[in-house]
């Protein structure tokens, strides 16, 4: 192991422009998978069974692929159709869509725990069922779902490194190239990787024990 020598500073600038491109990567599939994940929640919610039970069937689906087999699918398999996608809108568009899936049953999860009676006051005073939906269901749920949806996002960032399948040269992927220059520099870079790794998910399971803390 040569920790000196793989921690130089263009091995570690390396290793953190990687790091950033993870951190851009997770950033914009946490904003997306939260849309998609709140807008078919929302509609697995309404009393629409059409819609409802459409939703349903491809959450259902897209829970139950592997999340690499979905980015590899995107990154490598459309390209032979003709649909091209820069490997960094593949793994963002992965992401987002098999972590939409996952967040669309915690916003699920979350309308149904609402308290009827609350429903039914706010309909009593005349409020219409979007209305009803929009300012009284969707605030009331948003609070109870907070830490399992920041849970989930934990999860997503540490997902960001399959991406290394499609070769985007994030974190995991600069880890292994770096480690392929040297044998020595393996167990220094994954070290590191896993410092990195940690520090960011470890400032969002913060925010997710605060979040549980205004439930309690």
């Amino acid at each position: 192991m040569d920790f000196i020598g793989a921690y130089s500073w263009p091995n570690l600038r390396y290793l953190l422009q990687g790091f950033w491109i993870t951190v851009q990567v997770a950033g914009l599939s946490i904003i997306f998978s939260f849309i998609i994940g709140t807008v078919l929640g929302t509609v697995r919610y309404t009393k629409t069974p059409f819609l409802s039970k459409t939703t349903a069937f491809l959450v259902d689906i897209i829970r139950n692929l592997p999340l690499l087999l979905i980015i590899f699918f995107i990154g490598m398999v459309l390209p032979q159709t003709g649909i091209r996608i820069p490997t960094f809108w593949a793994a963002v568009v992965g992401l987002s869509i098999f972590e939409g899936a996952m967040i669309a049953e915690i916003v699920r999860s979350g309308l149904v725990s609402v308290d009827k009676g609350q429903i039914e006051a706010a309909r009593a005073s005349g409020l219409s069922y979007m209305q009803t939906l929009r300012h009284v269901i969707l605030p009331l749920a948003l609070r109870r779902m907070s830490p399992p949806m920041v849970s989930q996002f934990i999860s997503l960032i540490k997902d960001t490194s399959l991406a290394v399948i499609i070769s985007l040269p994030e974190l995991m992927r600069n880890v292994q190239i770096l480690s392929g220059s040297s044998y020595s520099y393996v167990i220094p870079a994954l070290v590191f990787a896993s410092l990195l790794y940690f520090t960011l998910n470890y400032l969002l399971s913060i925010i997710a024990k605060r979040l549980e803390a205004r439930q309690i």
